[in-house]
């Protein structure tokens, strides 16, 4: 079996490239599949569906939280994970195994040596990587290894309990010891392996509650005893190098620890409560420290003003949005584009996100009276050429950043505002002078974050008559530059969450950005001057070709990236 000449003879391979891979495959000791896939020549699916056919055996993809936990002892987790064969489901002594390589022959022997011993028959299917992958994690189920992790806890709790009075020293040991420090490792290990991007741990009146955010939402995952909160807490203290005993105030800091294959930073912050200490943890993947705009999901005329904004050699460029709109990724992916050797790239976070290597990178102490301001003023000093200043508080950072900007540096920062249209007033009610903002600010970007519709069940229906209405109308507003590059049906089809195994049900999964930019034209810059009120402002930025948030949401429903009802729940101006 060749699934390299399946490709060729399906002319999705050409000849001379084939020959190569062949080699390449044959050199590196890997299988066909995997160097298939790292080279992107086919999606996954379409790769074993293919395979599927050669070899005569049915694909299936399942769910992992569908396979019970006896029926993964059946095969232990060493021999699943050398042979990459697991089991699925068990109907009366058969056994359903999933492998990705059926055509092994050791693998079919160790399974059929298995069958003998433990006195089953069974049926096999062929799985993708991927979904081997997300049952194999199965085995170090979350609530089972926190159970058994919280059992041998609760026995050195009662060999505790002998002694009549616990030094803190003895505290802290049972905190750094196996069992606490277990159940802390399973709940970040479990929530890296489930893509979240923050753990949050919460006490109530009974239990405390840990939620894992998942694509933007918050979702229950486990519950653990009342009376271990001041242990995990002490424990997630501890690695994050924060005072135990001070349970007054908040606290802040961070750690990095490896995560299988990967080291993973995690930010840690603290919060008094009626009932006890909140913890909520970000997860900061370093993967998405290499993100770029098109990523994001800037396109057409918003990718090519911002790329032609980042070619400037000064400038002020203001991403702005509430809370959790995804800003500070944005200035991530400019400082990428901006991060190389004849440049000197300096920052100014609260906190520090993602550690970039080639990037300055400092983090304010507003304690100590290192705050973003004192911070700007020490940094021009240091002959920067490109300056992150994570947020504009106040009116004296929006005077320093103006003016580092107007004495030839390219600036970058966030701002809390709705809209772009709003970025202006913003600056002047901060007390900048407006005859100051023509010549510094380049751009402003807008943004908001929108669940991205599941590639593997997403389904294209005709839009309703409402949701026609609300696509036709939202065009019809469209600027007339942007109006030209746009072909709209007379019968508009979108397409629908339905949810599936893939997406745990939801009918999403991933996110991605909705954006409205705002450049500085002569036309915007006589406006600032003479009359910088928010409809003047929209009415230039109509005239430049700009559309708005919930506009480029409307074409990334007519691509099926997203959903209508996602893009109205997080576009819709409050």
């Amino acid at each position: 079996m060749s699934l390299v000449r399946e490709l060729v003879k399906k002319k999705i391979l050409e000849k001379s490239k084939a020959t190569t891979l062949e080699y390449e495959i044959k050199s590196s000791g890997k299988k066909e599949e995997e160097v298939i896939l790292e080279k992107r020549i086919v999606t996954e699916d379409f790769l074993f569906g293919l395979k599927s056919e050669m070899l005569k055996v049915p694909l299936k993809i399942v769910q992992a939280r569908e396979v019970p936990l006896k029926v993964l002892e059946i095969i232990p987790e060493e021999s699943a994970k050398y042979y990459k064969m697991i089991p699925l489901a068990s109907k009366e002594n058969r056994l359903e195994v999933g492998m990705v390589f059926p055509e092994d022959l050791q693998a079919r022997e160790a399974l059929e040596f298995l069958a003998r011993q433990n006195k089953f028959s069974y049926q096999i299917f062929l799985i993708t990587l991927t979904n081997f992958k997300e049952i194999l994690r199965k085995y170090r189920d979350l609530k089972r290894e926190v159970t058994r992790a919280l059992e041998e806890l609760e026995a050195e709790l009662k060999q505790e309990k002998k002694t009549p009075l616990m030094k803190a020293a003895e505290v802290e040991r049972i905190v750094e010891e196996a069992p606490i420090s277990k159940v802390v490792a399973v709940i970040l290990r479990h929530a890296v392996d489930g893509d979240a991007s923050d753990i949050h741990i919460e006490p109530g009146r009974e239990r405390v509650r840990v939620r894992f955010r998942l694509d933007g939402v918050l979702h229950s995952s486990i519950y653990l005893p009342l009376k271990t909160l001041s242990a995990v807490i002490a424990r997630i203290k501890i690695l994050a190098n924060l005072k135990i005993d001070e349970t007054r105030i908040p606290q802040d800091g961070r750690f990095s620890t490896k995560v299988g294959d990967n080291v993973i930073d995690f930010r840690v912050s603290t919060f008094p409560t009626t009932l006890g200490e909140k913890v909520v943890i970000r997860i900061l993947d370093p993967g998405q420290r290499k993100i770029n705009f098109k990523d994001l999901g800037m396109t057409g005329r918003n990718l090519k003003v911002i790329e032609e904004a980042m070619k400037k050699s000064y400038g002020l460029i203001l991403s702005t949005g509430p809370t959790g709109a995804g800003k500070t990724t944005t200035l991530y992916a400019a400082l990428g584009f901006f991060n190389k050797e004849k440049v000197n790239v300096m920052t100014l976070e609260d906190p520090v996100e993602y550690f970039i290597e080639g990037v300055n990178q400092s983090q304010v102490r507003p304690d100590i009276g290192y705050t973003f301001s004192s911070g700007l003023r020490h940094m021009v000093r240091q002959d920067p050429d490109i300056l992150m200043v994570g947020e504009i508080r106040d009116k004296e950072t929006a005077s320093l950043a103006i003016h580092a900007a107007l004495t030839g540096h390219v600036v970058l920062s966030t701002l809390h505002t709705s809209n772009t249209a709003g970025v202006i007033p913003r600056l002047i009610d901060m007390g900048v002078q407006p005859f100051l903002l023509p010549s510094t600010l380049s751009i402003a970007i807008a943004q908001r974050l929108a669940r991205k519709l599941c590639v593997h069940c997403k389904k294209k229906v005709k839009a309703d008559d409402e949701a026609a209405k609300i696509i036709s109308q939202e065009i019809s507003k469209f600027p007339a530059e942007a109006q030209k590059d746009i072909k709209v049906p007379k019968i508009i089809y979108i397409y629908k969450a339905t949810g599936c195994k893939r997406c745990n049900g939801s009918g999403y999964s991933g996110r991605i950005g909705i954006f409205e930019i705002l450049e500085m034209t002569d036309e915007l810059a006589e406006i600032i001057i003479k009359e910088p009120s928010g409809i003047k402002i929209r009415e230039e930025a109509s005239r430049q070709g700009m559309i708005t948030m919930k506009q480029d949401g409307i074409l990334k429903v007519l691509e099926g990236v997203t959903s209508l009802e996602e893009i109205l729940r997080v576009a819709e101006e409050k």
